[in-house]
């Protein structure tokens, strides 16, 4: 399926309705992660969620990357027949939850959260047994 992301560190599995990546705390991991997640939803016929979901996937793992260390997972959780919302998960070592902060017109940051927030149907964070997962639900086009 498409271009290889040469930064995916682990391919955990990519078959049926879930697909696993995990990527290692650097730069291009966020492009690497991009990458994937447009191309595994092509590959399910969502490509209607492929655009949103890579930015919201985009600002999670940039976020991981900003106050992680460690490898930063994602995941992708097909909608089944009776399921309406793709579900993507973001997880990384770092045991903390989010926080959703106001960002300031001239700040350069602080808008991650608010955007998964205002785009996604609903959105949270989980602990981990090795940190903590933030995900996200979509809901499907149509």
């Amino acid at each position: 399926m498409g271009r290889p992301a040469r930064e995916v560190i682990g391919v955990i599995d990519t078959e049926g309705d879930c697909a696993e990546w995990t990527f290692p705390a650097e730069p291009g991991a966020v492009r690497s992660a991009r990458v994937v997640v447009r191309d595994q939803l092509r590959g399910w016929d969502l490509d209607g969620l492929a655009d949103l979901t890579a930015l919201l996937v985009s600002e999670l793992v940039t976020n991981s990357l900003r106050h992680a260390t460690g490898p930063i997972g994602v995941r992708l959780v097909r909608p089944a027949a009776v399921a309406d919302a793709l579900r993507v998960e973001v997880s990384d070592p770092l045991p903390d939850p989010p926080r959703e902060r106001v960002a300031h017109p001239e700040d350069e940051g602080g808008r991650g959260l608010q955007l998964v927030a205002g785009a996604s149907r609903s959105w949270g964070t989980r602990p981990g047994t090795n940190g903590k997962t933030v995900w996200f639900e979509l809901a499907l086009p149509g």
